[in-house]
């Protein structure tokens, strides 16, 4: 089977089409797209494909291509409708990232255990395999994890207090709450991360003494409520375990837990947890934005922070030259 551009009647014929047969072409009279739907400069669908050299970075992303996509086979070759109609909607199959899914049994498990979870032992790990991300777009923030082995345990979360300011760090705390509060006790449980300020929060928390405490910590709300499923779990003899992980590398729960969080931000029908404020205070300012030759200012507020601290040396810095 060959996949390749559609090409016209009058171009040059490809070696592979003189003892093939086109099964289907992209290029013939194509349906009238949906509202909202993706379309090329020719008003036809528009489909998804892989990266130019994507292998060199393991980047799942998908690009857009205006190309029109045909498919060819051996011409003493039968085909089924049924299969027919199966390729022709993974043709048009329009999308932002392209599809992962594990499997370890024939060809694909020497792939999958060659990739970094694999090496890691993750797929063989005898308890529930989880990873969450945290996202943080325009002042709003998301959360969402993802069960490697069951697809129907996975949470998504709008994460509230975003009137003091949003950071990275709060929406990762509260994907990891999610797998915790959504894991049996009694199970064992491997969480991956994309994010070393999860690891390192989550560092401070370990030991005894004055170090391990929650004071003075900025969203102490979301890792008080993780302690206290963490101290269950030590107490029926289960292990907990976090690992780094690169993001973005194709690992099917890493990505879709990035989704995850990423909808739960514009989705209206996720709720939002965590919503209660602090008394700290709240600054705003108006940092200049430049783009295409243009200055803009936009609101941003956060509690104190270095942000804040560089905000108000510009300001009074202004202020002097004005002078």
């Amino acid at each position: 089977m060959v996949w390749c551009r559609s090409r016209k009647k009058d171009e040059e014929q490809r070696p592979f089409q003189v003892d093939g047969k086109e099964i289907f072409s992209k290029r013939s009279r194509q349906a009238k797209p949906k509202a909202g739907e993706k379309t090329d400069k020719k008003g036809g669908k528009r489909q998804s494909v892989r990266w130019k050299a994507w292998w060199r970075q393991g980047n799942i992303k998908c690009a857009v291509s205006e190309k029109y996509a045909s498919c060819w086979v051996h011409q003493d070759c039968h085909v089924a409708d049924e299969q027919k109609a199966a390729l022709k909607k993974a043709a048009g199959v329009s999308g932002e990232k392209d599809e992962c899914q594990v499997r370890l049994k024939g060809r694909e498990r020497d792939y999958w255990m060659g990739t970094e979870i694999g090496m890691l032992g993750g797929y063989g790990f005898q308890g529930q395999v989880t990873a969450g991300d945290g996202s943080d777009e325009q002042g709003k923030m998301g959360a969402g994890y993802d069960n490697l082995r069951r697809k129907d345990k996975k949470q998504q979360c709008k994460v509230g207090r975003e009137e003091e300011g949003s950071i990275s760090n709060r929406p990762e705390l509260a994907a990891f709450f999610l797998a915790l509060r959504d894991t049996l006790i009694e199970e064992l449980l491997l969480y991956l991360c994309d994010k070393q300020s999860l690891l390192m929060a989550v560092n401070r928390w370990i030991g005894e003494g004055g170090k391990a405490t929650l004071v003075g910590a900025p969203d102490a709300d979301i890792p008080a409520a993780a302690i206290e499923i963490l101290r269950k779990k030590i107490a029926a003899g289960t292990a907990t375990f976090l690992v780094k992980m690169k993001a973005h590398l194709g690992e099917p729960v890493n990505e879709g837990a990035n989704i995850l969080a990423d909808k739960a931000i514009s989705d209206p029908k996720v709720g939002k947890e965590w919503c209660q404020r602090t008394n700290r205070a709240v600054f705003t300012w108006k940092p200049p934005c430049r783009e295409a030759g243009k200055v803009t200012y936009q609101d941003r507020h956060s509690t104190f922070n270095n942000s804040v601290r560089d905000a108000i040396w510009r300001g009074a810095a202004r202020n002097e030259v004005q002078k």
